[in-house]
């Protein structure tokens, strides 16, 4: 009771306070049904006085009924409602006689702490239930020691019949009342898991989203820790690989159509990395940035991106769509030690840092249309595996002059080999 004294002008439309107002609603519409019949017999029997108890409760539960309509003001409805349950049954219990002779009307007063608990929760209920306890402990005592017997004029018969109808209809109420949250429950329920459900497959969604920005077991570590990630790693094979005549050819194309063509090629290139394991970082312009040994899963990790080399310049050769814009790509690849990590709180992104980074790119712009080349390093991890011309020099900014090799192709003793590895035969 407590809780009349709420601010109660602020409106929730959760589904819990739906339901609360639905079930009080419904319980007082249940007993002003009741108390139009008990209103018409009392009246019958001659008890005018007693039928003025159950007439003015009407009067007071419509009043309030339509107060709280204008209003809204569910807490003033509520705790006019359970206060009218709880007197009211005990008031007419009084006007007649006896718990007896009124055929134990007050059980109706049970109501109370019954419609509280549904309502407003059990903490609420507990007033109201001592409140009730209360009452009948009243009542007892005017039983003892002030009861009348049936000098009321009430036969024994009605009485008796009143019983059964008191606790009939109480009991149906009753039933009725938690049926009707129980049911409503298990609806809101039902919604909750379907929200539940909705909200997971958003979870998949904004996942797959992160996962095709970040490697795997980067995003997953961002998911946990909010914290800096930055890594050390000892040797990755790096690769850049640039489109050549896609600046002049975009000069002819709409905004769509040079979109739909360089969404196109990177896509397949996607493909082509997932298939040997490595990790595209990202794509700058009309250039594809790609490493390998990030995760350590896969060992030979150097092949594995010269092989990607390869399948990308032969892509661009040989695909019947693209051969019309005669599109071709010059490719650098590099291997020792980065800095990797992410960077940035909003759009962020996963980069490498590092003397590799920087030879895999300038390995790139020093190299012609078609050509790979590649460092010493990765050279040295994959001569017997592929085929190269011979050494040459390059001026690397920062670094001086450096030994490069031109990847020609695969040796083919080791062709079959590395089709079955990946799958392609």
């Amino acid at each position: 009771m407590a809780s009349f004294f709420e601010d109660s002008m602020l409106e929730n439309y959760a589904p819990e306070d739906r339901l609360h107002k639905d079930l009080l609603i419904f319980a007082c519409a249940f007993m002003n049904l009741a108390v139009v019949l008990w209103l018409a017999i009392y009246w019958l029997m001659g008890l005018h006085f007693s039928a003025k108890v159950p007439l003015s409760y009407q009067v007071v539960s419509v009043a309030s009924l339509l107060h709280y309509f204008k209003t809204k003001n569910f807490v003033v409805f509520r705790f006019a409602q359970l206060s009218l349950f709880l007197f009211v049954p005990f008031m007419m219990q009084w006007s007649i006689g006896s718990s007896v002779t009124a055929s134990g009307v007050m059980l109706w007063a049970l109501l109370a702490p019954i419609g509280a608990l549904v309502v407003s929760g059990w903490r609420d209920s507990v007033p109201w239930f001592v409140a009730y306890m209360l009452m009948t402990v009243i009542s007892g005592f005017f039983d003892y020691y002030l009861a009348t017997g049936v000098n009321s004029g009430v036969p024994m018969k009605t009485i008796g019949f009143f019983f059964a109808l008191n606790f009939a209809a109480m009991s149906a109420i009753i039933y009725f009342l938690v049926r009707h949250f129980v049911m409503e429950t298990d609806k809101i329920k039902s919604q909750l898991d379907q929200q539940h459900q909705l909200l997971a497959e958003e979870q998949k969604k904004s996942e797959r989203v992160l996962l095709n920005v970040l490697p795997s077991n980067i995003a997953q570590r961002l998911k946990e820790h909010h914290g800096l990630i930055a890594d050390g790693h000892a040797d990755v094979t790096v690769m850049f690989a640039d489109l050549v005549n896609f600046t002049q050819l975009t000069e002819s194309l709409s905004p769509e159509q040079m979109v739909t063509l360089l969404n196109t090629i990177f896509s397949s290139f996607d493909e082509m990395s997932e298939k040997y394991g490595v990790e595209k970082i990202k794509t700058i312009g009309d250039a594809y940035m790609v490493v390998g040994g990030l995760s350590r899963e896969r060992v030979d990790y150097t092949r594995d991106i010269a092989n990607l080399a390869l399948d990308m310049r032969e892509y661009l050769a040989t695909h019947p769509e693209l051969s019309r814009y005669q599109l071709g790509i010059h490719t650098g690849i590099a291997t020792g030690p980065v800095v990797a990590g992410v960077i940035g709180t909003k759009r962020f992104i996963y980069d490498l840092w590092g003397d590799t980074v920087n030879i895999a790119s300038r390995l790139t712009d020093e190299a012609l249309q078609g050509v790979i080349q590649v460092d010493k390093v990765t050279y040295n991890r994959i001569r017997h595996e592929f085929m190269f011309d011979p050494p040459a020099t390059i001026n690397v900014k920062g670094k001086g002059e450096m030994t490069m090799y031109r990847l020609t192709g695969i040796i083919a003793e080791t062709r079959d080999s590395a089709a079955l590895r990946t799958g392609a035969v």
